[in-house]
């Protein structure tokens, strides 16, 4: 895979798939620019070489065609802002205006078109959408790494039809930073898992298992596995179908020697609502008509001595319902110590998605490691799927 450091784009158009999916606020200005700044980087690289650059992402779901709500046109002004020059915009991504555009793009300039998604090509990866957005350049960056795992028409087939291609500085980064996990972490290794299924992170926890000492369960899944082991938790969420496999990742760890650690105890709610009335029960034992929704002060103790410790973490999934502040103190305490553990020499990886905006919310962005820009995308590399948009730029 070339790199973009390898490649002079003097003299070039650079067609560029960035990942500009940032939250707008009612007002349309943008809530958090964590994306945005992640790309300022690359398109400035390209520019000092002396080449141009044609800007094209996805922003939201639309679901037939324009939405204003989902336009990029709102992201060209802090855009333009962040990298110090005019981001000119084309409008249609594939109309006569970014056409002509991008034919008269000279060299320094940069271009951002509208909302790929407003194509249902996009999405489909349509050979002959991913033709026209490669007809406007001479070489592809990818860059857009929180997308890099579906096979679209601009992450990946439009590899097809350029001669020249070369992964940006995110992607560049979030495969360095998977890599110090996965393939040679410093120990003691501490992966913590959160969010509300087993079946959404079975893969990667038993991919973990291969080199973690410690796996820390925190979130609505840890409740299946407390009552798979015949504990009883009320109202919590519980896939039922998935007790069998709980006992088996259990085995599993023991089997490996790896330390899988349960919450102890939960805050509860007698209701799913954020003015629920709240009790803290033993995580086995919590009483009918309350279900958990935050782990206890006992087990945020716990984990954040386990995190402290270590000197690799890994964290994908808050400990509860962390946007409710009667059950945000879980989510709080993990973040705090993983910052902690960071400053004391750690390596801290926080895999996207809503552990990411939780550690960027509670202000401890700066104070990690590394925040993955792609939960699903980092979830399936690190799991050792072949992400499409990967393989695209090493064929």
């Amino acid at each position: 895979m070339k790199t973009i450091d390898s490649y002079n784009f003097a003299g070039k158009k650079a067609v560029v798939r960035v990942d500009l999916n940032v939250p707008l606020n009612p007002d349309f200005s943008v809530r958090d620019f964590t994306r945005i700044n992640a790309v300022i980087a690359t398109v400035k690289k390209i520019v000092a070489d002396g080449g141009s650059a044609i800007l094209m992402s996805h922003m939201g779901r639309p679901k037939d065609g324009f939405e204003d709500k989902f336009s990029l046109k709102h992201v060209v002004a802090p855009l333009s802002e962040k990298l110090g020059l005019e981001v000119k915009f084309g409008g249609d991504p594939i109309g006569a205006e970014a056409d002509e555009m991008a034919a008269n793009l000279q060299a320094g300039e940069v271009m951002l078109l509208d909302n790929l998604r407003f194509y249902k090509e996009e999405k489909k990866g349509d050979e002959e959408f991913a033709k026209k957005l490669a007809s406007r350049g001479d070489v592809w960056v990818m860059d857009a790494f929180g997308t890099a795992h579906r096979a679209h028409a601009s992450t990946a087939v439009i590899a097809k039809f350029m001669d020249e291609k070369v992964s940006g500085y995110v992607m560049g980064r979030e495969v360095e930073n998977a890599k110090k996990i996965t393939e040679s972490p410093a120990r003691p290794f501490t992966a913590i898992m959160g969010g509300a299924k087993v079946s959404d992170k079975i893969l990667l926890i038993e991919r973990i298992m291969d080199v973690a000492d410690n796996i820390i369960i925190g979130g609505g899944m840890a409740y299946t596995f407390f009552k798979a082991q015949g504990g009883t938790i009320g109202n919590s969420l519980c896939e039922e179908e998935k007790l069998d496999l709980a006992l088996e990742l259990i085995e599993k760890a023991k089997a490996k020697g790896v330390n899988l650690v349960l919450p102890v105890d939960s805050v509860c709610g007698d209701k799913f609502g954020e003015d629920a009335a709240v009790a803290t029960n033993d995580s086995n034992a919590i009483a009918d008509g309350y279900m958990g929704l935050d782990i206890g002060p006992k087990a945020a103790d716990e984990f954040s001595k386990i995190i402290k410790e270590s000197k690799s973490i890994l964290w994908n999934g808050p400990m509860g319902v962390s946007e409710w502040e009667n059950f945000a103190n879980g989510t709080t305490t993990v973040a705090t110590a993983v910052a902690e553990a960071t400053e004391a020499g750690a390596f801290s990886l926080i895999g996207g998605g809503d552990s990411a905006a939780a550690v960027n919310t509670l202000g401890f962005g700066d104070r990690v490691s590394y925040i993955s820009t792609g939960g699903g995308a980092m979830l399936e590399l690190m799991e050792g799927k072949v992400l499409p948009g990967i393989a695209a730029l090493e064929d």
